[in-house]
């Protein structure tokens, strides 16, 4: 994985290697960190770095430090005028990711989240594919249930809760798999590691709600109005189980890092005809044309990175 050039780190832009912090940090101690994940897009007949939904990704950022009792002097507005000039110090012309990530920052001994100092830092580095089999994934159901919303809030994105996700993730991939399913306390499906999940039966697409410990995923809501706009699909949101998957025509897993991923075997059944079935090819064509501007429909999803430098220039 690349390194990042930059980064926003105590108010301002510097250059990465300057972006430090100590090992007694508070966030780094104790997980009291919360983070976010959102990319940019390069649209080469444009010349243009889209940015995907920033504003949708900081408003669920900035609830996430909330949840913290985090005191984060800024809104999503600003945050995506830092991300854009920060991408511009750096000049990418390609894809890329951004992590923000909002830490407290005292270096003390002691579990707590009041009393402490509050700061942030975002980062912006190239980036592909999150799963490499992303057209042929084969996954399994996890051992680890996901935590629950009475315990650490998944719809959070706090940055101690994703232990979960990891040994859901290791046990998975050391077993062979490339992802993995994993169920909620009461035995319904709730998410992949760090994804949302999607079947598909009799033409329908059905995803769990909410209430079933899931991050509310903004790649989670695109897919919901592709589905829907795009491909006249009607959307159910309601607990799935286990067996259901086992049954399903197609199933999907979702994420800003992952985009949109077709499953064909969940253990050793096989999704569907055990190929990407076509409502998944077709979102996952769309969803590419979306992302790169080339969807005048859903333009409002992309911030352009270069166009005021560029209407500067010519003027």
């Amino acid at each position: 994985m690349s390194i990042p050039l930059h980064a926003y780190f105590q108010g301002k832009i510097v250059p990465y290697s300057e972006a430090k912090i100590s090992v007694l940090t508070h966030g780094l101690n104790y997980g009291t960190a919360v983070f976010g994940g959102l990319r940019a897009y390069w649209n080469a007949e444009q010349e243009e770095l889209y940015l995907f939904r920033p504003l949708d990704h900081y408003r669920r950022f900035l609830n996430s430090a909330k949840l913290l009792r985090m005191e984060i002097n800024h809104t999503p507005e600003s945050l995506t005028q830092i991300t854009i000039d920060l991408i511009r110090q750096s000049h990418y012309r390609q894809d890329i990711y951004i992590r923000p990530i909002a830490y407290k920052a005292d270096e003390v001994i002691g579990v707590r989240l009041h009393d402490l100092r509050d700061e942030l830092a975002i980062v912006a580095l190239p980036f592909e594919r999150y799963l490499k089999n992303d057209t042929d994934a084969h996954v399994t159901f996890s051992s680890w249930r996901r935590i629950d919303d009475n315990a650490i809030p998944a719809r959070g994105k706090i940055s101690g809760a994703y232990i979960n996700s990891a040994f859901i993730k290791t046990d998975a991939v050391l077993a062979g798999f490339d992802e993995a399913l994993v169920l909620t306390q009461e035995g319904h499906v709730s998410e992949g590691s760090a994804m949302n999940v999607f079947m598909v039966k009799d033409g329908v697409l059905i995803t769990p709600p909410i209430t079933d410990n899931i991050l509310e995923g903004i790649t989670r809501r695109t897919v919901i109005e592709l589905a829907q706009g795009e491909l006249h699909l009607t959307v159910f949101e309601r607990p799935i189980d286990r067996t259901e998957i086992y049954l399903c025509d197609e199933l999907i897993l979702t994420g800003s890092a992952a985009q949109i991923v077709a499953v064909t075997r969940v253990d050793h059944h096989p999704i569907g005809s055990g190929v990407m079935g076509p409502i998944t090819a077709a979102l996952r064509e769309n969803f590419e044309k979306a992302i790169r501007g080339h969807l005048p429909k859903y333009q409002h999803w992309n911030t352009p990175v270069y166009l005021s430098e560029r209407v500067m220039q010519h003027n």
